[in-house]
């Protein structure tokens, strides 16, 4: 398993832009997939994208078009990038490594979580 330590959440304005980084450590990260998952206020965690091995990726509909996730192997770091922010996007964040694209027990190592609100 690999440790994971997240950044880059923060208060932003509807229609900002943010970029979320998930920093690796330990060996596998390469073969691994790194799911994005969020928790709204209030309710249970969900599935945001996912990038796998070779960089293919996955994502929830509600986000299509406005979140890209990839990767950079050689740095071990994945990304969220986050455009036209809605409300509804405010959410705690999670970067997690594991076998899984979609389903939160295929994935074993996860991040601390960080804050991304969206107001005004």
């Amino acid at each position: 398993q690999v440790q994971l330590v997240e950044s880059g959440g923060g208060l932003v304005q509807p229609g900002d832009s943010l970029t979320l980084s998930c920093s690796a450590s330990g060996r596998g990260f390469s073969n691994l997939y790194i799911g994005w998952f969020r928790q709204p206020p209030g309710k249970e965690r969900e599935f945001v994208a996912a990038v796998g091995p070779n960089g293919g990726v996955s994502y929830t509909n509600s986000v299509k078009g406005r979140f890209t996730t990839f990767r950079d192997n050689s740095k071990n770091m994945a990304y969220l990038q986050m455009t036209s922010l809605k409300p509804e996007d405010t959410a705690l964040y999670y970067c997690a490594a594991g076998d899984g694209i979609y389903f939160e027990d295929m994935y074993d190592s996860w991040g601390q979580g960080t804050q991304v609100t969206v107001s005004s």
